[in-house]
């Protein structure tokens, strides 16, 4: 496995589609230098998303975890559940990123999860300080701390200007899911 000499710290943030997607696309390149990849998803489960498939295909060099309930969380009022779930995905997050096996490690959604307040902030940057200087990290998900932005090397945010789904179109298989 080959290592890049520093590993930088990037968050793909907003309200427009494609923060998830463009994660999976440097997951994708990394993949095509043999580089490993680990992505955790937070508040994501029982859905299959096209990425599952692909990463299937690709399994010697891209592992996607699904760490939630395929239901809505409660901003509001967040079910047991959720909250546990998503402090798996955060102790799964420490392993992965502590265990030296993998050049990219994406925390897909893990801004939302911080937003819900299913997970602390000062437990997530513990993570990010403790990587090995080597591995890249990627943090996706609307509303980015800026505790977070702070931190991070590369900070991308996605603006929507126009969404299909406002017109009434649903999620496409293969293109939104």
């Amino acid at each position: 496995m080959r290592k890049s000499s520093r590993g930088l710290i990037q968050v793909y943030t907003g309200d427009g589609k494609g923060k998830t997607t463009a994660a999976l696309g440097l997951a994708f390149r990394a993949s095509g230098h043999g580089l490993k990849t680990y992505m955790i998803q937070f508040m994501k489960g029982e859905i299959f998303y096209g990425e599952l498939g692909a990463a299937k295909k690709l399994s010697d060099t891209i592992t996607i975890k699904q760490m939630g309930r395929p239901d809505f969380v409660n901003k509001k009022d967040p079910d047991p559940i959720d909250i546990k779930m998503a402090e798996d995905a955060l102790e799964l997050s420490k392993n992965v990123i502590a265990s030296g096996d993998y050049n990219l490690v994406i925390l897909d959604e893990i801004n939302v999860a911080l937003d819900f307040g299913l997970i602390k902030i000062a437990d997530v940057i513990e993570i990010i300080e403790s990587k090995p200087p080597e591995l890249e990290i990627i943090l996706t998900g609307r509303y980015a701390p800026k505790e977070i932005v702070e931190i991070a090397d590369l900070v991308t945010e996605m603006v929507e200007i126009k969404h299909p789904y406002n017109a009434g179109v649903e999620a496409r298989i293969g293109i939104e899911r």
